[in-house]
């Protein structure tokens, strides 16, 4: 996915829905740091995001942008409707969103998750296309592993922060 079909999904959204603003938490919240970030990042054809302040309406964005819609079929790619509990994120995410706003977007503003944020979500979901994903970022040198484990030493649950911590030594040993 390129940021100028972030940037349209973005308008979409704000079309179907109503709504102006999105938090943007899957792989493509890179776009928002990093606009022209390197295609190995950019592999998924899909942008997860919701509504910042209404995310029950996440259904229409699926419903309308989703996988096998007729956007999907038009564009080649597609709006995955997420919900607030999909990421699993670090203590003030919130605070350090990045704004996707511009011309290309039509009122849209699009709140992408800042890339450390975004590893630690995928440290989280630990799968092995989300380790690969925070591999590379690591390896592109778009974050740094240090402030990551600041991130995760910062977690209070203990099984959160050791499976975080495991992940993010696989992350360093490819």
């Amino acid at each position: 996915m390129r940021r100028s079909e972030l940037e349209h999904i973005l308008r979409a959204s704000k079309g179907i829905t109503g709504e102006a603003e999105f938090i943007v938490v899957g792989s493509q919240a890179v776009l928002g740091a990093f606009p022209d970030a390197p295609r190995e990042l950019r592999q998924s054809m899909e942008a997860d995001l919701y509504p910042r302040y209404n995310p029950g309406l996440s259904d229409l964005i699926e419903g309308s942008l989703g996988r096998y819609s007729q956007f999907n079929q038009t564009f080649g790619y597609y709006a995955d409707g997420v919900s607030p509990e999909t990421a699993t994120l670090p203590h003030g995410w919130e605070e350090r969103l990045i704004k996707v706003a511009n011309e290309n977007t039509g009122g849209a503003i699009g709140w992408c998750l800042e890339p450390h944020d975004l590893a630690f979500s995928k440290l989280a979901a630990r799968r092995e296309k989300d380790v690969a994903f925070v591999s590379a970022m690591v390896r592109l040198k778009l974050i740094r592993p240090s402030r990551l484990q600041n991130l995760i030493a910062a977690v209070e649950d203990r099984q959160l922060r050791e499976k975080l911590s495991e992940a993010l030594t696989l992350c360093r040993r490819r």
